[in-house]
């Protein structure tokens, strides 16, 4: 039975495209608009699970992964 896990999409614009990225396990993909970018990269998240070994899921996976706002002042 498979378990549900959520992990964080950071969704870039790129040239013409969107390059998606989860960060917790350095995986990436992209698209023509952001839901094609999601997509794809959801697609190759479960690709990774399918194939990648225990060994390299553990090494790969950082389960603390931080993502917040700053306020920095620009000259």
């Amino acid at each position: 039975m498979k378990s549900i896990q959520n992990f964080t999409a950071i969704i870039e614009k790129e040239n013409d495209g969107f390059v998606a990225l989860c960060p917790e396990l350095d995986v990436a993909s992209q698209g023509n608009t952001v839901e094609e970018a999601k997509s794809n990269l959801q697609e190759a998240i479960e690709l990774f699970f399918e194939h990648a070994s225990k060994e390299e899921i553990t090494s790969r996976l950082k389960t603390d992964v931080f993502i917040t706002n700053m306020q920095i002042a620009v000259a």
